[in-house]
């Protein structure tokens, strides 16, 4: 299969990051001395930066380097002129000495700043940084201070694992600030059955996120249906395809209302064209403009998107379970490639918590509903089994209407265990093992009128998974909560009676978080309690630490999380908000900031 890699597929340029080496402007000894060993700082940053990080669609991450050390403010207008010009969207100071810090200092408001300040002996390089530190706290422009925990020599031009930790973090999460910045969010359809995070308030979007909403009736899909708005060629590819590789499951419904196999042929075909049509708004597609459609070939420059579906398009057009999976997921019948997002039933909300996941690890994103606590007594109660390992203080079950990511599976592997991988590390083999891993049943007619198929997989664990979430609360604005734990596995005959009992046909995630000896943390039931929506995010690996961060950027306070404080990394004027409550902290220097735009 091809692999995608490095395509551009919305507008605008790629963010970049950069480079200030600061220096002491004292000239005739000072600064001279000092030249070679800031530079090579900024070098040592570059190579770590370019050789470890790469963007969503696999390109590696480029760096511009400032034309010169930074020794006052002259300095620093050029250096900020050349970011402007080369697009810079996340700004990192490095430096061994003592600079002047104010007259150094990044004062652009709107993009993420941190500082790493040599620990050395020869140089105050930590004095420089907490000058400065301070100095970005007075003006209220929010800067991340890296100090190594050890001293190093001044010819030492290693970067420590811990500077190497934050300053990976600070990159990878300020970049996904950047690609947000000036993409839209496109809701296909309005609000499904009265779902809160349906409701659209473009206030968040563009206070919080830098982004603008798009909006398209479902009627559009009909009109390109009708109008045949999509590219022909490649809707044979996909139906060759789609025969060959998704495979119909069962069809749960009363055989007096079950559809004929030629009915089922239509459905297909609507489908394939309606997961097309679905990314052509998203991003556009120039082989419309070839069929005289040179309007609709532009598509909405949307980095994620919503399909509303119920009930106005599903109690009479096939569902869109097919569509949201196959975009959600690294690979179609144009091969592997990077996912995008599309959240069902147009839940904004979690949508933009799947982006922050796929921004942060550029994997593919399961949508989930929050569906069920099952208690250990109550497993055993209908099971008459007991269960062990993670899952023995309970599960939370993880499903929605067929909907989620087929790299959902957990049929990737990373040495040799389940996984979910950036697509340009996913094999044509491992493509297979997920789709042989999912069955597409009919959609189950008493809540989707008008057919369609839905994706259906138990994943694979043991895997490391973030559940996540984004609630707007008024008065307070945008929060997150975010839960690391366990995709996990149960024996079959516990999960098949479990998922009997809700819906058999849609993919199931058992799911169980880490717990801690207080806050929500100290049961499964206390975590399924305080979640504050029905929908979550589920993304591969232990993020909650990066989550924190990128929250932090966009002052979004974060009030449930079993993160170990040690790995916390916001800003450092948030301890002056307090340093006990880590969370009360965070709350008021969201609270005193405001929105990041």
């Amino acid at each position: 299969m091809q692999k995608n890699i490095g395509v551009k597929r919305l507008r605008g340029p790629i963010p970049k990051v950069g480079i200030r080496p600061t220096i002491d402007g004292r000239e005739k000894g000072v600064r001279e001395s000092l030249e070679d060993q800031t530079m090579a700082m900024a070098k040592s940053v570059v190579d770590l930066i370019s050789t470890t990080l790469k963007h969503p669609n696999g390109m590696p991450v480029d760096c511009v380097v400032s034309d010169t050390t930074i020794g006052g403010v002259a300095e620093a207008a050029d250096c900020a002129e050349k970011f402007t010009r080369e697009n810079v969207g996340v700004s990192l100071t490095v430096t061994p000495c003592w600079c002047y810090g104010s007259e150094t200092m990044d004062m652009n408001p709107y993009i993420p700043k941190a500082i790493w300040g040599f620990n050395g002996t020869e140089r105050p390089g930590a004095v420089y940084l907490a000058a400065v530190l301070a100095a970005h706290s007075q003006k209220g422009l929010p800067a991340f201070g890296i100090y190594g925990k050890d001293v190093q020599d001044e010819n030492d031009t290693s970067i420590p694992n811990d500077v190497k930790e934050k300053l990976l973090r600070f990159t990878k999460t300020g970049l996904a600030v950047a690609w947000m910045k000036d993409k839209s969010y496109l809701s296909i359809g309005g609000v499904s059955m009265g779902i809160a995070g349906s409701i659209i308030d473009e206030n968040y979007f563009q206070d919080y996120l830098g982004m603008r909403n798009e909006y398209v009736d479902m009627s559009e899909i009909i009109r390109r249906l009708n109008e045949r708005i999509y590219d022909h060629n490649e809707f044979d590819l996909a139906m060759n395809w789609v025969r060959d590789k998704c495979k119909e499951g069962k069809d749960t419904n009363p055989s007096e209302i079950q559809r004929l196999k030629e009915q089922k042929d239509l459905e297909w075909e609507t489908v394939v064209k309606m997961t097309m049509i679905c990314r052509d708004l998203m991003v556009g597609n120039p082989k419309l403009k070839d069929l005289g459609f040179g309007e609709e070939s532009l598509g909405h420059n949307a980095i994620a998107a919503g399909f509303q579906g119920q009930r106005q398009w599903t109690d009479f057009m096939p569902n869109g379970d097919f569509t949201e999976s196959i975009l959600n997921s690294s690979f179609d019948w144009n091969g592997i490639r990077q996912p995008y997002i599309m959240a069902t039933e147009n839940d904004a909300l979690n949508g933009i918590t799947m982006l922050f996941g796929h921004l942060l690890t550029q994997t593919s994103q399961i949508f989930a509903d929050v569906r069920t606590y099952w208690s250990p007594e109550a497993i055993l109660r209908v099971t008459d089994r007991i269960l062990t390992g993670k899952g023995e203080n309970g599960l939370i079950h993880l499903i929605n209407s067929g909907s989620a990511t087929m790299d959902g599976t957990g049929q990737q592997e990373i040495e040799g265990k389940p996984a979910l991988k950036p697509f340009w590390q996913i094999t044509e083999e491992e493509v297979e093992n997920c789709l042989a891993a999912t069955k597409w049943d009919a959609a189950v007619s008493e809540y989707f009128r008008g057919g369609g198929f839905s994706s259906n997989f138990l994943t694979r664990g043991e895997m490391p998974m973030t559940l996540s979430r984004l609630n707007l609360i008024k008065g307070l604005g945008l929060v997150l909560q975010l839960a690391e734990g366990w995709a996990v596995n149960i024996p079959e005959e516990i999960h098949r009676i479990l998922d009997d009992r809700t819906n058999n046909t849609w993919p199931t995630t058992w799911f169980v978080p880490r717990l801690m000896d207080e806050g929500p943390f100290q049961t499964v039931y206390n975590v399924m309690n305080n979640w504050g929506a029905n929908h979550g995010s589920l993304c591969y690996g232990h993020i909650g630490a990066d989550l924190i961060t990128l929250a932090s950027m966009l002052r979004i306070p974060v009030n449930m999380h079993n993160v170990p404080e040690a790995k916390i990394f916001r800003p450092s004027m948030w301890s002056a908000f307090g340093t006990t409550n880590l969370e009360s902290s965070d709350f008021r220097a969201c609270q005193a900031l405001g929105p990041l735009y």
